[in-house]
Formats: C-alpha cells, structure tokens, sequence
C-alpha cells in the first residue's frame, strides 16, 4: 500500500519525520511531498533518508540547462493515480484553506485535487488561528467532502499559548490512517460489474441516434470499486475517457451490445451497478446507404432495446444489483417504480434538469433509493465523490440483504 505524506509549514514539521517511521513500520511505503514552507523547517533529505524515496518539492522542478522538467510538471497525477492514502500531517491553517477552495498552487495542493485516494488531515497551529471561524468552516468543508480530520490535540504551544493546536498523537494519526483504508478495502473478494457511458444506435452509414452522456459517473464508480479491493469489470460504452488502473473494460458501441456484453459476463459478478446511459429505442431498420437530404418530412420507426436492468434482476440471485434513473421530472416517483418494477436493490435517481446534476459534468446531485425503504439525498458534489457514497449504500446493503436471505430472493 502507497501512502502520500504531505509536510507543510509548520513548527510541527520535524513530527513528520517519525511519522514516517510509523508508518513504514505499519508496512506501508511512504513517498513525501513537501510544500516550500515545510522545508523552512525541515530539508528534503531529512525525508530521502526515512522513506528511502525520491522527496517531491517542486511543480516545476528544472531540467538540466534550466528548463522547466515536463516530467516533473505532469508527475502530481502519476502520483495522484498510484497512491492509495493522502496523509497531510502538519496541515497548517493555509493548506487546509487552499485544499476547501480548491487553489492548486503548488505540488501538494494540485496533488489533493488531482487524487480520488481518501485523505486523512492532521492540522497543527496556533489555538486562535485553529478556533477562527474560516479555519472551522474550512475543516467541515473538508470533512463534509469526505476527509478524516484528526483533531489537534491540546496543550503548551510553541507560540507560547495554550489550548488546541498542538499536532495529534502518532497513534492518532495511524488510527486514522487504518480506518481510512480499512473503509476503502471494503469490497475485497467482491467482483463489481460496472456499465458506463452512451450507446449509439445507426440509423445509417454515417447517422446515429445517441444521448449526452460521458461516462464520467459510471467510470468514477468503476476506479472507486477497485480502489476498495474489487474486481472490477467495466461494460463501456463510447467515450474519450481511459480505464481507470487495474479496472478491465469491455468497449461495445449499441444497446444490443451492451446487454450480451453484460449478460455474457454477469455470472461472475457478486455486485452489479448499471450506470451507462442505454438507448430505450433504436431505429428498427439501418439504411444500407446515407438518407439524402430532401424537402419531404422523414418518419423514422423505432423499436425498443432490450432491458439490460430488468433482464438481470430476473437473474441476480444472491447478487446485488444497482440501476440509474435520469429523470426530469416526478424523481421520487419515478425512482421508486424503477425499483420496484426492474426488482434492483438500489436506484441512484437524478434530475438532470437540476444545476450541478446530469451529463457530461464533473459533479451530480442525486439521491439513493434503496430497497429496504431508505431514502438518501445527497447535495451536489464531484462524480468522484458520489461515486463512494453510492458504493458506501451498496456495501450497507449488502450487510442488510446478506443477513437476511430471505427478503433479498432470487427475483425469478
């Protein structure tokens, strides 16, 4: 497992430099990336030594002959991508502002935005700065976006001053750091079926009927499954996104497609959640050749695809089964026949129609309508971070149903 320590520009600094230790000897490597005021305080070899890693220090880090290094100024998303826990200890009242506000002026804080890992924050600063009323709005944005905060411990100050601010325990901080990752590792032995994206339906050589969906939603719950130790199978439709690591993808174009790719693979999955956006219809014939243009009025029959969600359900045995509902309006209605009728365990329901919510945005506004009769709205956030709250639901289901066998059935 690959931890990513943030150190910034505290007193508290030199902690960091045990911390270290601790963590190697909870067998985790350890890579450390230092904003400029930490190293006021602490040199970067100081931290080669301890983790035996390179120490990242710049976003722009000069080549020979003074030119910016283009390896090093695209490095935060190699390390965004391999790292599995972002741990920032100090985190000082600045680097806990940028991270809520989302500023990337450096490698760190463009690190943080660029990582979909859990993050585990460990402030340490002046008691007044600490109990000031942005710096508290700052850690509940944070913890609000799903950040472990660990509360600074109180105590004499190297300021002189006494109450909250001195940096956590070591303990503490391991703690936080298992429990970060014990929650991501919740999907272990789980094989998740995962579809995103559009399908296209030809109407002739060069025509298609499609929709507006980029497969962000369905590719975000896809990287978050196998961040959590799933297999992951990724049933996709088109799209300019790339697989998430470690995540096998399936590219299929129509509905027709999709449902034997699905339906082909759906025995070995234990979780099944149907992001993609299926066409309902498409055109009952395909023109062998390109319709002309003409002043006459074109009528286009089309005929239904087959219902990849309902055609699973009628199968799922012990297996959970997760479908998508883009609606316009009634949501609540709506989501709640869906699930019913196509015999889900969960439906994840949006109004595309609502601002932040819909396709081809990083963010969603949806809610979760569950099979035992929860209902769980969330506010808008990032597809990422929608996609653990949903897998948050599936895993919480899964406990449910799998302690009584009985009330999940086999939908036959």
């Amino acid at each position: 497992m690959r931890i990513t320590l943030g150190v910034t520009g505290g007193v508290a600094a030199y902690k960091a430099a045990e911390l270290v230790r601790r963590l190697q000897q909870e067998g985790f490597s350890v890579q450390v990336v230092m904003t400029p005021g930490a190293r006021e305080f602490v040199t970067p070899l100081t931290f080669a030594a301890l983790s035996g890693q390179k120490v990242i220090t710049d976003l722009f880090a000069e080549a020979s002959g003074g030119e910016a290094n283009l390896d090093s100024a695209i490095e935060h998303i190699a390390v965004a991508q391999r790292t599995d826990l972002l741990v920032v200890a100090p985190a000082t009242a600045d680097i806990l502002a940028k991270f809520a506000r989302g500023i990337a002026d450096d490698f760190l804080t463009t690190l943080y935005l660029a990582t979909t890992a859990p993050v585990v924050l460990a402030p340490a600063m002046n008691v007044n700065m600490w109990n000031h009323a942005a710096t508290q709005q700052n850690v509940e944005t944070l913890r609000a976006r799903g950040a472990k905060v660990v509360s600074p411990d109180e105590g004499y100050l190297a300021c002189g001053m006494t109450g909250p601010g001195r940096l956590a325990g070591q303990e503490e901080i391991i703690a936080a750091v298992r429990e970060a990752l014990h929650a991501q590792r919740d999907l272990e032995g789980e094989t998740v079926l995962v579809t995103a994206g559009p399908t296209c339906e030809d109407l002739d050589p060069v025509r298609y009927l499609t929709n507006r969906s980029s497969g962000k939603m369905g590719y975000a719950v896809a990287e978050a499954a196998a961040r959590r130790g799933a297999k992951v199978l990724l049933v996709s439709g088109p799209t300019s996104l790339e697989a998430p690591a470690g995540v096998e993808r399936v590219s299929v174009r129509t509905a027709e497609e999709m449902h034997r790719a699905v339906t082909g693979r759906f025995a070995e999955c234990s979780i099944a959640i149907l992001a993609a956006a299926v066409a309902d219809y498409r055109p009952m014939e395909k023109q062998p050749q390109k319709i002309k243009r003409s002043k006459a009025s074109l009528t286009v029959q089309l005929e239904p695809t087959r219902d990849i969600l309902a055609d699973v359900a009628k199968v799922k045995g012990e297996r959970l089964v997760v479908g998508f509902a883009a609606e316009t309006d009634h949501v609540a209605e709506n989501a709640r026949k869906k699930l019913t009728a196509k015999n889900s365990d969960l439906i994840v329901a949006n109004d595309v129609t609502t601002e932040g919510a819909g396709f081809d945005l990083d963010t969603n506004v949806v809610t979760l309508f569950a099979r035992d009769g929860r209902d769980l709205p969330l506010p808008r956030m990032m597809k990422t971070e929608a996609a653990q709250r949903i897998l948050d639901e599936v895993v919480r289901l899964r406990s449910v149903l799998r302690a009584k066998p009985m009330a999940h059935g086999s939908g036959d």
